[in-house]
């Protein structure tokens, strides 16, 4: 494809049908959000999707925020082939209900052996759990029901700091905005890197954040221990982070023990002193990634790293990639 004269001139051999199911208590933004991705690479490909918003029965679905939901497909009246069902998140008590619902459940494992991929926005994650098409699976949810997650379905490995998670058959995603990011990944997935940019581009959207980033920046996560102790403490870290941040000098700068700050900085913030220099050094480095050509050498050590095999381990163990492909994913756009 040379220009968007030509995507938009571009047709699908066969509509995918994607079917996005919704049940009382469902979040609208989860369904309306990603079928919105899919209805946008429509009008730039005609009939790339076949979009059926569906419920569990035959009548009208209430939304989280109150709104009544009508014209929703029956599960059961769905026929022929799926490409993708998505099953988004909502209430506590609306995911009890639909995770307790045998008939949805029952189509989800029925359908598992036909459709292309299942997955779950945000909370929809205890739906897919619950059908136990996720067992032996890695997958996440919104930050705040990965414990919960966890601790109800051992069987599924949750990953707690992903955005989305895009294993193929089996895909999942933190909240609204990270099941956007996923719907652009299934398009590109699909229909290549053009259509996505250029669905991302008209509903002004970054494309995209790669689903291995952290649901919160670390900077956002030290905020949550904004007026504590170590809330000076914090901010000079980001202003240092060049120099020599060892326990020993981070302890002196608190005033403590190196033993007493090490628990009470572990305490307060939930990672090690170490832990925590890291990770905000890995964030400047996204940053610096993706704002400048700066080398992965330059990098490393104007953000304190010692060798730049240290900072391209840390910068993979934290986002999944290397420096210079997370580099690529943000140039492409």
């Amino acid at each position: 494809m040379n220009g968007v004269n030509d995507i938009v001139s571009a047709k699908s051999a066969k509509p995918r049908r994607v079917v996005i199911v919704l049940f009382d208590g469902a979040n609208s933004l989860d369904a309306t959000g990603p079928g919105n991705v899919f209805a946008r690479a429509n009008q730039l490909m005609p009939g790339a999707y076949d979009i059926v918003y569906a419920g569990v029965h035959q009548r009208p679905v209430q939304a989280e925020c109150g709104l009544q939901i009508t014209g929703l497909a029956p599960l059961a009246q769905i026929d022929g082939p799926i490409d993708t069902i998505i099953v988004s998140g909502g209430s506590q008590e609306g995911l009890v209900t639909a995770g307790r619902d045998g008939e949805l459940v029952a189509w989800l494992r029925q359908r598992r052996t036909t459709a292309r991929r299942i997955g779950s926005v945000c909370t929809g994650a205890f739906v897919l759990a619950a059908s136990g098409l996720a067992d032996g699976r890695r997958i996440v949810s919104h930050w705040a029901s990965c414990d919960l997650l966890a601790t109800l379905f051992p069987r599924v490995t949750v990953a707690p700091e992903a955005l989305y998670i895009n294993e193929g058959d089996i895909f999942s995603s933190a909240g609204v905005a990270a099941g956007i990011d996923l719907a652009l990944a299934l398009v590109e997935d699909d229909l290549g890197h053009d259509i996505a940019l250029e669905v991302a581009k008209s509903l002004v959207l970054f494309l995209r954040r790669p689903g291995g980033q952290s649901q919160f920046s670390n900077t956002l996560n030290a905020q949550r221990a904004e007026g504590g102790r170590f809330a000076g403490l914090l901010v000079w870290i980001a202003e240092n982070l060049p120099n020599d941040l060892s326990n020993r000098r981070l302890a002196a700068r608190a005033n403590m023990s190196e033993r007493t700050f090490a628990r009470r900085f572990q305490s307060d913030l939930g990672a090690t002193p170490a832990a925590y220099v890291r990770l905000m050094r890995v964030e400047a480095a996204k940053r610096l990634l993706t704002t400048t050509k700066l080398s992965s050498k330059t990098i490393a050590f104007q953000i304190g790293f010692k060798s730049v095999d240290a900072f391209e381990a840390a910068v993979k163990a934290t986002v999944g990639k290397s420096p210079l492909a997370f580099r690529e994913t943000f140039e492409k756009q």
